[in-house]
């Protein structure tokens, strides 16, 4: 078995899982239109860097195991660079063979409120960068209330990952 990896970010890494600290404009945003008039949705892009990881291993110094668990904290930037916020979370690996998988759950900090997300990561102990992964949004606070849709998540570098935000209404 192989250890847990370093750059993995979590949902949300990430998650997942943003602080306020900027004007929420300045992450990348698109309204969806349903084509009816009714409300549209948002698609919200932003970057995640991880600034803080920790793991606590079942067996220290031994192979991944069920139950290891990693708890983390990645900073949020918009589409120009500034920092619009942060994510926190925890991901516990569920499985050890065929590359794992981790059960994640994951709060994503922003200007006027928060979006909590869940879901699995698959391929987590393969070598190689951490992999793209969905998450469903359970929930949220502020103008995030009742907040509903996905979070998908791609690595664009090591220890940075695109979150891609795509709220219901």
């Amino acid at each position: 078995m192989r250890p847990i990896r370093t750059a993995t970010l979590g949902t949300a890494t990430a998650l997942v899982a943003l602080l306020a600290c900027a004007p929420f404009g300045s992450a990348h945003e698109n309204d969806k239109g349903n084509g009816n008039g009714n409300d549209k949705g948002q698609v919200i892009t932003l970057t995640g860097r991880l600034a803080e990881q920790s793991r606590f291993p079942v067996n220290p110094g031994g192979a991944a195991a069920q139950g290891d668990r990693t708890v983390f904290r990645s900073l949020l930037f918009g589409k120009d660079g500034s920092q619009v916020g942060e994510t926190g979370g925890t991901c516990t690996t569920t499985r050890v063979d065929n590359g794992g998988a981790e059960a994640c759950v994951v709060t994503y900090s922003l200007p006027g409120g928060q979006i909590a997300a869940q879901g699995m990561v698959f391929g987590h102990l393969v070598p190689g960068p951490p992999p793209a992964f969905d998450n469903a949004i359970t929930g949220g606070t502020g103008k995030y209330d009742r907040a509903r849709g996905s979070i998908h998540a791609e690595t664009i570098a090591p220890g940075e990952r695109r979150f891609t935000i795509d709220l219901e209404r």
